[in-house]
């Protein structure tokens, strides 16, 4: 009876024997260590603190940044360069293709068979092929070369005593064979100097060394003056002596052919040998005057 009197208020009393007691409340979730206090929450709120991002937003973000184009990094070559030497660039190459297209055109109208263009200014083609561009196609001739052909010198010294001495015979063309021979990048002097001397006297000579035409003095004076230099060059005339006069001759000998052509040639060397020249008091020490 007094249990049903006090009613819903007998739950909460103290156990009694047969009765159950009150039930304890289950735990809520614990709070987070990190999390601020209330009186913090309502700092930040009274400072306008923004509250962190979503992963939402920061990829939104990321994806609205532009991106770094192509002009943004170092530039290169001649676009790396200031405005005046871009300028400069500019003009040594278009100076570096016009003379490029001159010397086409140049050499097109000296190999070219002749036409009104080249007649009209064979000077200019002249001046400008030879001696460094000249084009010769005697390789591809008919009948090629088949003789080797040596230019030699000897030279009669005289010293100042009043006596002279005759020296051996220099072979020139072979000294220039061997600066030739290896040399990646040999001048035209060593290749075509000595040669085209040669040449230009036997053209104009005929075979008992008299000159034929205007051109026989020219060919014999060029031909002195690359003697006398070449002899001042090997010091021929020694430290006291100088050279009075120069002889020059030729060694042909025949190429030999092929030992399956069966083609039979003499091996004996000819000689061509010219009479001596008296040098000018300019071109005993190697002078050209």
């Amino acid at each position: 009876m007094d249990a049903q009197d006090k009613g819903s208020d007998a739950r909460h009393g103290p156990g009694q024997p047969g009765v159950p007691g009150p039930r304890t409340p289950l735990p809520g979730p614990a709070a987070p260590t990190d999390a601020p206090s209330a009186g913090e929450g309502q700092e930040a709120e009274g400072t306008g603190a923004a509250e962190q991002p979503s992963p939402e937003v920061l990829g939104t973000a990321a994806t609205e940044q532009p991106s770094p184009g192509p002009s943004d990094g170092p530039r290169a070559g001649v676009a790396a360069l200031s405005l005046r030497y871009q300028i400069g660039a500019a003009l040594a190459l278009a100076a570096v293709t016009v003379t490029v297209c001159v010397h086409l055109g140049m050499t097109f109208l000296h190999v070219a068979p002749p036409n009104t263009v080249s007649k009209k200014h064979s000077e200019t083609i002249a001046d400008w092929v030879y001696p460094e561009f000249e084009q010769n196609w005697k390789l591809f001739a008919p009948n090629p070369l088949q003789q080797n052909v040596s230019v030699q010198v000897r030279a009669e010294i005289r010293t100042p005593d009043g006596a002279s001495r005759t020296t051996g015979w220099y072979d020139l063309s072979a000294q220039d064979g061997r600066t030739i021979d290896g040399n990646l990048a040999p001048s035209h002097t060593q290749q075509n100097e000595l040669r085209r001397a040669w040449d230009f006297y036997v053209s104009t000579h005929d075979d008992d060394n008299r000159p034929v035409g205007l051109r026989g003095a020219l060919s014999e004076s060029y031909l002195r003056r690359i003697m006398a230099m070449r002899l001042d060059r090997a010091d021929a005339a020694g430290a006291d002596g100088e050279v009075a006069r120069v002889q020059v001759r030729s060694r042909t000998t025949q190429v030999p052919p092929p030992s399956w052509s069966g083609e039979k040639v003499s091996d004996k060397a000819v000689y061509r040998v010219l009479p001596w020249w008296l040098l000018p008091e300019g071109e005993t020490r190697g002078g050209i005057g």
